[in-house]
């Protein structure tokens, strides 16, 4: 508790010399008006103020991240694809076309063998219980929270709000609340479960704590993104195709961010990034978009999550919508000059190759798009599967150069919902890419459908941490040096 009373005094500090400023800058102008001095010295206190406003809300808008955890499952969880593709046929539960079906997609999909299923899926028959999955809790959570703070020193006495997102499990108590069980958090903890929020959960995860900290400026300090989905709960084990993607793409993951104000920092340990900017976006509104991808009974009454056939000109639209929001952001000047030029003249082109009519000439000029890597040199891009992160890098206008960490991620883990985009940025750190002044891009999409954007600037020296090639000791450590994979199976084919 020592912690949240130093806060308290810091936050008590911070308001005394606030009044006290405010109170000589109005005598300072009564002295003025009372003794008829020249009207220029007005212009003294008001200045006073003005920058005393300006100091307080740049000290607010500073959010860092001291620095993140993610989960390597034990080895005995590991599933190979041939295992998997003999569990489908073992189990009794699908019939010779879903795992026809399940067989194809698995095997095209480009995953390696050594993503990992929680151990209530590797039973014959699968057991998704509620005490499989409090168990699968206890494995992903417990183990990523005490590596992150091991690295960070920082105790769980010391954390002020704790945001853990999971989509498709909501316990009672909250999974919030399983975590400051364990951990003996303090009482006044400001603790929040998300539920329902899709692949993008962890970059809302991080907006909510930015609003709990900045609101609690000073009495809070720290706060705690966990990010996870609880795979045993998304098991599907009836026959309709729209419902058995997720058992052939989810797999196990787990990562949890401790992130801080301003106020941490002089105290605290070194911070490795500073938020730039969060965008969310979303097109609920939409009934099309919003019943492209959503967990309902099939005709047996088997509950499973559709993924619909016109997802992908949903995703487009969210992408478009987004980017439009995110780029007046976060692109630089230059960028949106030269952009805006660009679609400038290619609507005259287009324009008057309609009025001379010449279809022969028809698409061969695109559609400029903004350079995105003049805002962030690194992406962390949604990795649902090799076919959409691709679809994504193109709509981006970016190769798989600059989609690497999503694909070599999906590769190596699977789709981890909400907690791969940390996992991406452990792939640019483990390849010593991330140099002090670059900024990162986490995009990531979900049901709803939303799209919610992080930009992260490193403020962390170069050689700190995991910047340095082979630095990483976690899950891309022992085998960084195999990503990228050059032969790509023919995921973009089905």
């Amino acid at each position: 508790m020592e912690m949240a009373h130093k806060g308290r005094l810091l936050a008590a500090v911070h308001s005394l010399f606030s009044v006290a400023t405010l109170l000589l800058c109005i005598l300072a102008e009564l002295f003025v008006f009372v003794l008829h001095r020249h009207a220029s010295l007005y212009l003294l206190p008001v200045c006073a103020m003005l920058l005393l406003l300006r100091r307080r809300s740049g000290r607010r808008a500073d959010i860092n991240l001291v620095d993140f955890a993610y989960l390597r499952p034990p080895r005995r969880l590991r599933v190979t694809t041939p295992a998997l593709l003999e569990h489908f046929r073992l189990i009794g539960c699908f019939d010779d076309g879903s795992v026809e079906f399940m067989s194809r997609v698995v095997e095209a999909s480009g995953m390696c063998d050594e993503t990992y299923f929680p151990p209530s899926l590797h039973r014959i028959p699968p057991s998704a219980t509620h005490a499989d999955a409090m168990h699968e809790v206890g494995a992903l959570f417990f183990p990523t929270l005490d590596e992150l703070f091991a690295k960070t020193g920082v105790l769980p006495s010391a954390v002020g709000a704790l945001v853990v997102s999971c989509s498709g499990f909501c316990p009672a108590p909250s999974l919030a609340a399983v975590i400051v069980n364990r951990y003996g958090m303090r009482g006044d903890v400001k603790a929040f479960s998300l539920s329902g929020m899709g692949c993008s959960a962890g970059v809302v995860g991080v907006d909510v704590a930015r609003g709990v900290l900045r609101a609690h400026d000073g009495a809070v300090q720290y706060a705690v993104v966990v990010s996870a989905e609880i795979v045993t709960v998304g098991w599907y084990a009836g026959k309709d195709p729209s419902k058995l993607l997720l058992n052939c793409f989810f797999r196990t993951g787990c990562s949890a961010a401790l992130l801080s104000n301003s106020n941490a920092v002089a105290a605290g340990p070194p911070t490795k990034y500073r938020l730039v900017a969060l965008t969310r976006t979303n097109l609920v509104a939409d009934d099309h978009g919003y019943a492209s991808a959503l967990r309902e009974e099939d005709d047996e009454g088997i509950t499973g999550f559709s993924i619909g056939r016109g997802l992908g000109g949903v995703a487009q639209d969210l992408l478009r919508a987004h980017l439009s929001a995110l780029g007046a952001e976060i692109l630089p000047w230059h960028e949106k000059l030269r952009y805006a030029a660009a679609l400038v003249r290619f609507h005259f082109n287009h324009r008057q190759n309609n009025t001379k009519k010449l279809p022969e000439e028809d698409g061969q000029d695109t559609v400029p798009k903004p350079n995105f890597l003049a805002a962030a040199k690194h992406l962390c891009l949604p990795a649902p599967g090799m076919p959409m992160i691709r679809m994504l890098a193109e709509g981006l206008g970016v190769g798989d150069r600059e989609a690497e960490a999503a694909l070599g991620t999906f590769q190596r883990f699977g789709n981890q919902s909400a907690a791969s985009l940390w996992y991406q940025l452990a792939y640019h750190e483990a390849k010593g890419r991330v140099r002090r002044g670059d900024r990162v891009w986490q995009l990531g999409m979900g049901s709803g459908p939303k799209a919610n954007s992080a930009v992260w600037e490193r403020v962390a020296a170069d050689g700190d941490g995991a910047a340095v090639p082979g630095a990483d000791e976690g899950p891309w450590g022992d085998c960084i040096h195999r990503f990228p994979v050059r032969e790509q199976p023919r995921a973009e084919s089905d």
